[in-house]
């Protein structure tokens, strides 16, 4: 039986009124999972409207009680991990081992922020004048609209709800169509605790409608997207008009530079991990390597060897496969087409290189691609899925160039025994954030922000939580 979603706004779940219905399917089987509504912009006009109403009173409510909510949505993502696991690996392809993991990491990190409602600071600075204090307050902007992409569709919710909701904001989240399941399935939770109506809304529906118009409202302050840098740039030019705030996560191209006093199985087994997480559908995963020619081919012998044993498939029906399907056929062709040119200029084909040969299910083979130069395509352009390209370099200057020649900004990373090589990587690596002689995944308390087209803003930490608020100066004449 189908289910069919509402979207929930102002504490209820409204009956589809509006709008057509979008079937979401599993991307390993391509079987029908549910539907979910397409919301027109009169839907969307609505979430915002109550969301606004919502605002004033949510954050007059001390910090800590805001926190209190946050925390009672933490405890249910905990009772019902298993069910909220089993919808993202339906829906997404992730494998469930990593569906549990989000799930887990989701509720972590709505506490987190919630312990933060008694470490919101302000400032007080020295006056010039006699008998006056000037206080420096952090205010909330107001609406959040959060707008989500489909890799990690249940984290990334609490990543935009949690700091926006104990800062005193309210919010409006429209998942992707691709992944909206568990988004309706955290309402639902969220609908059995005690959340005052209108601070957390959910609206389905397509990037073209709802996603531009919750942009373009009026009555929204900050917008807050993770997802490609084209429609982040969409985004950022619909805001404009209204001189909306957006906190932009988009693409990445992460270089990770392994020289020849790296510990190999070491670099070799992180840069794996970091490569076929999710099926390689990660901003922050390594997409490109820079390997100095001494250790060249044993690195790239280790990595194929470690992309070879590697298994895939629906991860519902084969349960201890390492990776699930791409999340759809689009994704699955880009991969291929980069794949392809990369060959036709020249690239080799050390392990995989063609799409699996399965029933269902958009499959594509680990891979891993040696003799790539700075100019191709697939050094350049994101792929968003299991494949690496191999370039050799001479040494660090010339690794930490070519990292350096890229429209995206966001990780990095570098493996050497030598403290100083790595000091001197970070001094001029010039993205968000740089790895040491590890994987590329970052933690809650840390900042994830990145350079030129990777975004603006950043999120986690006291900083991500500051991205929500707004500075009010108040000059106090008590003297």
């Amino acid at each position: 039986m189908i289910n069919e979603y509402r979207n929930y706004i102002n504490g209820e779940f409204l009956a589809n009124t509006g709008g057509a219905l979008m079937d979401v399917r599993n991307p390993a089987t391509h079987e029908l999972l549910a539907q979910t509504p397409d919301a027109p912009a009169w839907v969307v006009d609505q979430a915002v409207e109550a969301a606004r109403k919502a605002q004033p009173a949510w954050a007059r409510l001390p910090a800590v009680q805001r926190a209190r909510h946050l925390r009672d949505i933490a405890a249910k993502l905990r009772e019902h991990k298993e069910m909220m696991a089993r919808t993202l690996t339906c829906e997404q392809g992730k494998v469930l081992s990593l569906a549990r993991v989000e799930v887990d990491f989701t509720a972590d990190y709505l506490d987190y922020m919630a312990e933060w409602a008694r470490r919101i600071e302000g400032e007080v600075l020295e006056s010039d004048r006699p008998g006056e204090s000037i206080f420096m307050l952090r205010k909330p902007v107001g609406v959040a609209a959060g707008i989500l992409p489909w890799n990690f569709p249940l984290f990334l919710i609490a990543r935009k709800m949690a700091p926006a909701l104990v800062t005193g904001n309210t919010i409006v989240i429209k998942p992707s169509e691709l992944t909206p399941i568990n988004a309706f399935e955290f309402a639902r939770l969220a609908a059995q605790t005690d959340l005052p109506a209108g601070v957390f809304n959910l609206v389905g529906g397509t990037g073209a409608v709802a996603g531009a118009h919750l942009a373009g409202h009026r009555d929204v302050g900050i917008v807050s997207f993770t997802g490609s840098v084209e429609t982040g740039s969409r985004i950022m030019a619909t805001a404009a008009r209204n001189l909306t705030r957006v906190n932009l996560e988009l693409g990445g191209k992460a270089p990770a530079i392994v020289l020849a006093d790296a510990d190999l199985e070491l670099a070799a087994r992180a840069i794996h991990a970091s490569r076929v997480i999710n099926t390689g559908q990660v901003c922050n995963c390594a997409e490109r390597v820079y390997v100095q020619r001494q250790v060249a081919d044993e690195l790239t012998s280790r990595i194929a060897r470690l992309m070879a044993d590697t298994t895939y498939g629906d991860p519902i029906a084969e349960p201890g496969v390492h990776m699930g399907p791409l999340v759809s056929q689009a994704g699955l062709d880009k991969v291929a087409g980069l794949v392809e040119r990369a060959r036709a200029e020249g690239a080799v084909v050390v392990q995989g290189g063609r799409r699996a040969q399965r029933d269902t299910g958009f499959h594509y083979e680990p891979t891993v691609l040696a003799g790539c130069r700075g100019d191709m395509e697939i050094m350049r352009k994101e792929i968003f899925g299991p494949v690496l390209p191999v370039q050799v370099v001479e040494g660090l200057d010339e690794a930490i160039a070519l990292a350096n020649d890229s429209e995206y900004g966001l990780t990095s990373s570098i493996f050497t025994r030598d403290l100083s090589h790595a000091m001197k990587a970070c001094r001029e690596l010039q993205f968000g954030e740089t790895y040491v002689n590890r994987e590329h995944f970052e933690a809650m308390q840390g900042f994830h922000a990145g350079r030129r087209k990777s975004g603006i803003g950043g999120a986690d930490g006291k900083h991500g939580l500051y991205e929500f608020t707004e500075t009010h100066v108040v000059y106090m004449q008590h003297g």
